[in-house]
């Protein structure tokens, strides 16, 4: 990957960012271009802060970083970027997140998931790319029954609107590869977790809930499984995917993969819960006589959501030699250690505001 431009859209996002350092890490020259709009989500903050982690990546790199803030569903912004830097590589993880956001808000999703791929795709067809990654989902699963998830299942039922427009895009991308030849990969996540992650999801809102004395729900009265995976893991698998675009597939002849990356190792939400409970209280954010059962509520399935994902790594395996391999107790420690260390650094942030 030495010597190219390379496109990240949804960078400082929590995939984006962690894969935005690696990338600064591992080349010596070369340029990379964050692109995004700082959404307000979430708590601007934390963007912030991934960026300012960037930055520091940028400083010991050989690699040139440029950030440019802009929306990928503005046609005009997206071709001034291709039209000016003329990326060679196109890695587009730039989406409205959230499940259970897309029922009340699925303007925002139509906007960013479909309206924007169509237009980061039109910009590779008119400025031809060596390779285009983008970020699907293991939602577009739905609530299927066969377990682990085959690549090559159907998915075509959906059980909300953010997992139709990530299977829109899927659609996309391989009417783009099959029309125009651009080589194109599809990367369906599973459950992402870990450090500066995003605070709706359900690790990162369910530790703010129990530091600060709440309650937390557990949906579908406990019973629900899920594949975590670890940041590492993903950008792991993102990393070596890049570095190898798809040739024409043997049966029909078009440059274009799909790939889970996922723990392969589903997880009850209550073991999970209970384990994030034991680092908290290791390093001191809870009591050691923490009553675990006063604070947690067992609530019905709500909508949107599935009882269990489960990723079938078999072709990530076969293709790049590779299976996420971090657990949830590894990961949940790295994730409970960066937290504290974040929360204090914002508290003495606050007290110097404050004081000056």
């Amino acid at each position: 990957m030495q010597k190219t431009t390379i496109l990240v859209t949804g960078s400082p996002g929590f995939i984006g960012a962690h894969l935005v350092i690696r990338l600064l890490r591992e080349m010596n020259e070369g340029i990379i271009i964050s692109l995004d709009n700082m959404n307000t989500y979430y708590d601007t903050a934390l963007k912030e802060y991934r960026k300012k982690l960037i930055e520091q990546a940028a400083k010991n790199s050989g690699a040139k970083h440029i950030f440019f803030e802009g929306d990928i569903s503005s046609k005009d912004i997206v071709d001034y970027v291709f039209h000016v830097y003329q990326p060679d590589i196109v890695i587009n993880l730039a989406a409205q997140a959230g499940v259970r956001y897309s029922i009340e808000n699925p303007d925002a999703y139509v906007s960013s998931n479909v309206i924007g791929f169509f237009n980061m795709l039109e910009a590779c067809r008119k400025y031809p790319v060596k390779h285009m990654l983008f970020a699907s989902s293991s939602s577009v699963y739905g609530d299927s029954k066969n377990v682990p998830f085959s690549v090559d299942d159907k998915t075509d039922q959906p059980v909300s609107l953010y997992a139709a427009t990530k299977k829109t895009d899927e659609l996309f991308a391989y009417s783009y590869a099959k029309l125009y030849g651009i080589p194109c990969t599809g990367l369906r996540f599973f459950t992402v977790y870990g450090p500066a992650g995003r605070p709706d999801m359900f690790y990162y809102s369910a530790t703010e809930k129990l530091i600060a004395g709440k309650d937390i729900n557990l949906f579908n009265f406990g019973n629900c499984m899920r594949d975590f995976t670890y940041i590492d893991d993903i950008i792991e698998g993102l990393f070596r995917i890049i570095q190898k675009a798809p040739g024409p597939d043997k049966e029909t002849g078009v440059p274009y993969r799909i790939y889970n990356i996922g723990g392969g190792s589903p997880v009850n939400l209550m073991d999970f819960i209970n384990t994030l409970l034991d680092e908290l209280m290791e390093v001191g954010m809870l009591p050691k006589d923490y009553d675990r059962r006063k604070h947690i509520r067992f609530v019905p399935m709500q909508p949107g959501d599935v009882t269990s994902t489960y990723a079938d790594t078999k072709a990530l395996e076969q293709d790049f030699y590779f299976r996420p391999r971090i657990d949830i107790r590894e990961g949940l420690h790295q994730f409970v250690d960066w937290y504290r260390k974040y929360a204090e650094s914002n508290r003495q942030k606050g007290t110097t505001e404050l004081n000056a």
